[in-house]
């Protein structure tokens, strides 16, 4: 148990860079795995969430995020489960491109996607859907924290914005609100008296630019 006053809160993390990250190419789904940055930047937030005493660990099932959670199940001795709900947004035909690529094979589909329009990217899922799938992963396990318990929650840039734009109440055109996160940071939600609230936002370093974004 943490230990810690105040009730509970929620950790998202997202997961290391990937080669993918750094060429700005939609992953969705893929299975990219980390760079040897991204395992570097892992271990060094990996020690700074240790010393928040999490309680629980979920992860997505993908590589990245999977791999990114074990470095810190390995400082805190916490299984972690991997559940498919917890994975990127399913983006089809998109996965794999550039936005430069995107945006000349898809022009109409890519401009409404950036004005904010509920778009299928590719063919795949909306952002509805995957706070639809991704939300009741996170609610579960926080049922299973002690009362003021942290569970930290490893996972992908767009599925994570989802999340807190789900959980703070925010209707799905406002989530874009909520800028990107840096490989390996995080945001922390606390729940407060009338649901959750926002602690935090891209914590975890120096700023940087946010690349590779989902969205």
């Amino acid at each position: 148990m943490s230990g810690r006053a105040g009730g509970p809160r929620i950790v998202f993390w997202r997961h290391g860079q990937t080669s993918w990250n750094l060429e700005n190419r939609f992953q969705g789904t893929t299975d990219i795995p980390l760079t040897e940055t991204g395992y570097a930047q892992a271990r060094r937030s990996a020690r700074l969430l240790a010393g928040l005493k999490p309680d629980l660990l979920v992860s997505s099932d993908l590589g990245r995020a999977a791999d990114t959670a074990a470095e810190l199940a390995k400082l805190t001795g916490l299984d972690v489960k991997h559940d498919p709900g917890l994975r990127e947004t399913y983006a089809g035909s998109w996965q794999g491109l550039t936005h430069a690529e995107i945006r000349a094979r898809f022009p109409e589909e890519y401009e409404a996607f950036r004005r904010g329009e509920p778009v299928r990217r590719g063919g795949g899922e909306l952002t509805s859907e995957v706070a639809d799938r991704s939300v009741p992963v996170v609610l579960a396990a926080a049922e299973e924290l002690p009362e003021d318990g942290t569970l930290v929650v490893v996972s992908h840039g767009g599925t994570i914005r989802t999340m807190l734009g789900r959980l703070l109440g925010l209707e799905p055109e406002l989530w874009e609100a909520l800028g990107g996160l840096s490989n390996c940071c995080w945001s922390v939600l606390g729940r407060g008296a009338r649901g959750w609230k926002l602690l935090e936002h891209n914590a975890g370093t120096l700023p940087e630019p946010v690349i590779g974004d989902e969205s």
